[in-house]
């Protein structure tokens, strides 16, 4: 079966735009919490000191089968983030499940992390959560593209709940620069930024993909590259989508646009690099009873057997 997805452009250039969002609100601010509050590049170094090396290494191998599975797992990631935070919610497999809602039917790379987690539970078990793999794969994605490579803070835990019905809520891609700018503040999100979701929550970009094609370039220059020719383009008029010609007509985003495509690339990579930190800490679920460290990313771990034997006497 041929397979419509969207080319590396689509979920890295411009869909991406969104996660080189700059987060109205800082690091530090109540909902998002600091590196020295709970995460740290050096989280695993005692407890699990080859973990971002065996993440990168597989997060290498599936590139090298298909190149698309690193913006898959880039736009898998924001999906994630989005909804309750980076908790790994959107892994979970059930119904009613974030991944079972309508709006995420075309992700894709769930093979990807359910690898990279069965090895490093081969190698240090219940340690890494399934939300730390897909930040750290989702980082070491954009750097295998041509992208900028960041330090990621690490130390998230999973959380124990995902709602179908939340991740419906995200725009559907038909909306106007208003409407998108009236819901993403609730996600702390500045207009820089809400651009690039459009992108990463368009779900009905397969209805404009040929039967005869695999894939819609949205970026006929460099359609494999990490870069910012897709904003280039847009003033051009050449986006596929109406709605990406809005967001550079729209006197409240055009600035934004703009900025990307007329300066050097240097400000998007490190923008996007900054933004991509900061979006990764929204929101990490903490107390014991609502996150834990996943043995299967797909499902919540099973409760602790009671003892039912009744205690011995004499």
């Amino acid at each position: 079966m041929k397979r419509c997805y969207f080319t590396l452009l689509l979920l890295v250039q411009f869909e991406l735009y969104m996660m080189s969002a700059i987060l109205a609100k800082p690091l530090g601010a109540p909902g998002i919490l600091s590196r020295r509050d709970l995460l740290s590049g050096s989280y695993y170094y005692k407890t699990c000191p080859a973990a971002e090396e065996i993440i990168f290494r597989k997060m290498k191998a599936w590139f090298r089968k298909d190149y698309t599975l690193a913006a898959s797992i880039i736009r898998l990631h924001f999906h994630d983030c989005a909804v309750r935070g980076c908790d790994a919610s959107i892994l979970l497999n059930y119904q009613n499940s974030e991944r079972r809602a309508y709006a995420s039917r075309t992700l894709r790379g769930f093979q990807v992390i359910d690898d990279i987690k069965a090895k490093l539970e081969r190698y240090c078990p219940k340690t890494v959560s399934c939300a730390d793999i897909l930040t750290a794969a989702a980082r070491d994605a954009t750097n295998l593209l041509g992208g900028p490579f960041w330090e990621a803070p690490l130390g998230r835990r999973d959380g124990k709940t995902s709602v179908a019905k939340e991740a419906d809520l995200v725009p559907q891609g038909r909306e106007n620069a208003t409407s998108l700018i009236k819901f993403f503040p609730g996600k702390r999100i500045e207009r820089s930024g809400f651009g690039c979701s459009l992108r990463l929550y368009w779900r009905n970009l397969t209805q404009s993909c040929k039967k005869s094609s695999n894939f819609v370039n949205l970026d006929a220059t460099t359609p494999k590259t990490f870069d910012a020719e897709y904003y280039k383009n847009l003033g051009k008029k050449k986006g596929l989508l109406s709605t990406d010609q809005e967001l550079y007509s729209d006197p409240r985003t055009a600035p934004f646009v703009s900025t990307f495509a007329n300066q050097p690339p240097d400000l998007f990579y490190s923008q996007f690099a900054v933004s991509m930190v900061k979006l990764a800490n929204v929101k990490v679920p903490t107390p014991p009873n609502e996150s834990e460290i996943r043995l299967n990313c797909n499902y919540v771990n099973p409760a602790p057997r009671k003892n039912v034997n009744p205690p011995r006497h004499g």
